[in-house]
């Protein structure tokens, strides 16, 4: 708090540059000439919860404007409503078509993974390849990055004699395991509880681990490269005090061979010695229910690739997939943003999705499933007399529970006209007034997000 004060104080007194987190534009500027916005695309731009719900990208080119001032976005990987507003000219675009130095981009190498299976050559979850590209890189004196968006040993822990799993008693999800401090945790709420020694339902002496995440990578890997110096950086240890820094310094200072990760190691690494980076399961990154799944997961990949070959000789991105034939692998393999961007948006308004149009997102909770039910059915009802197929739901999302709280979600999709959008937001808030002046509804907890 003290570090805001006086970040604060410092806008107050005219400090020429400011370099500040998404919150930064909340600032009380009276000189403001530009704004930087670096890696626009990145979604923690976004604040999804609690409110105040905003895009802070959006809010800072809006601030911008009340100041007369110039925006700048910074990105490899665009967003698709970015990149739309630069081809319908309402951005200037300028590209830069080679890296800093004229090094080459990473060579991406596809593994197969099915038919590594077929083979017998896979060897826990790394292909031979892998393995290999591995060791020659230690041997070349090269450091290394792992990538799996997946804290954790493995996220589901399963009885091979009744099929149990254990739970989140707080929300509709299976507890992730976590090795290294021996607990079952929920990614979710927090909950947290011993690992059972043998079966809570059949008494079967034995658990299997299903699935992998950064802790299991960071375990299995030193079989197979027992020489490395191996080190892990996700959420698990970020929370603890200069985490991130310690393991960033050792890093850099190559007392780390092979850094496994998350998507915390995509954004903005720069390392002399980084020579591979290999993406453990590529297949993980696009399957969810959401539209921008696709433009995520190139995000993703693209950034990650471009940590390894930074200076001096060319990278390579060892990539494994059971899908080796999929389209959006072809357009990453590339580097062909503007193809990927051409089918994207076509995709976008062929089934009308933003940039071309305006989402509201809904979301009811309650602690008696009945309630959650009846009080969304209620509001779209009342929406959808106004505003006819604009409104899609009610719907349970995938995790219809969190933090003892059941959960149902309503859908508004709109035509980007000013006029709509305000009647919208007007009569929204009213309605839920009015949804939670029923009887026995008064707890029904609503959220608006604009442009999830």
């Amino acid at each position: 708090n003290q570090e805001r004060v006086e970040v604060w104080n410092a806008v107050l007194t005219g400090k020429g540059v400011i370099l500040s987190a998404r919150s930064g534009i909340f600032l009380p500027f009276t000189n403001l000439k530009c704004i930087v916005i670096d890696e626009e695309h990145d979604p923690s731009y976004k604040q999804n919860d609690p409110s105040p719900r905003y895009q802070g990208r959006d809010a800072a080119i809006f601030l911008a404007k009340l100041h007369g001032a110039k925006t700048i976005l910074g990105s490899a990987t665009p967003s698709v409503e970015t990149y739309k507003n630069a081809v319908d000219k309402k951005y200037a675009c300028i590209k830069l078509n080679e890296r800093f130095g004229g090094i080459l981009m990473p060579e991406f190498l596809i593994v197969d993974l099915t038919a590594e299976s077929k083979k017998r050559k896979l060897q826990a979850h790394f292909s031979e390849k892998l393995i290999e590209i591995l060791t020659e890189n230690l041997y070349n004196k090269k450091q290394a990055i792992l990538f799996q968006n997946r804290r954790g040993y493995a996220p589901i822990i399963e009885c091979p004699n009744c099929d149990w799993s254990m739970e989140c008693p707080n929300c509709d999800v299976h507890l992730t395991f976590h090795k290294f401090s021996k607990t079952m945790r929920c990614h979710y709420c927090g909950y947290s509880t011993k690992l059972p020694e043998e079966c809570p339902a059949c008494g079967h002496p034995s658990l299997e681990v299903k699935g992998i995440g950064t802790e299991r990578i960071e375990d299995e890997i030193s079989n197979y490269l027992p020489d490395a110096k191996i080190s892990r950086l996700d959420m698990d240890v970020a929370r603890k005090k200069d985490g991130i820094q310690k393991i960033l310094t050792d890093f850099e200072d190559q007392k780390i061979d092979i850094l496994v990760g998350t998507q915390m190691i995509t954004k903005g690494l720069d390392f002399d010695h980084i020579g591979v980076v290999g993406i453990i399961n590529f297949d993980q990154l696009y399957r969810f229910p959401d539209f921008r799944c696709q433009e995520r997961a190139f995000q993703l990949v693209t950034q990650v690739a471009g940590r390894a070959g930074r200076k001096n000789d060319q990278g390579k991105v060892v990539l494994q997939t059971y899908h080796p034939g999929h389209p959006l692998l072809k357009k990453i393999i590339e580097y062909d943003f503007e193809g990927f961007f051409e089918t994207e948006i076509e995709e976008r308004q062929k089934f009308f999705y933003p940039p071309f149009c305006k989402i509201i997102h809904i979301t009811i909770r309650h602690k008696d499933y009945g309630v959650a039910d009846k009080s969304a059915k209620y509001l779209t009802t009342k929406l959808t007399s106004k505003f006819g197929n604009r409104i899609k739901g009610p719907v349970e999302p995938p995790i219809a529970r969190v933090r003892n709280l059941f959960i149902r979600e309503v859908w508004i999709k709109l035509e980007r006209k000013q006029e709509l959008i305000k009647s919208v937001k007007t009569d929204l808030l009213k309605l839920i007034f009015e949804t939670q002046s029923q009887t026995g509804w008064s707890n029904v907890r609503f959220s608006i997000d604009v442009d999830p």
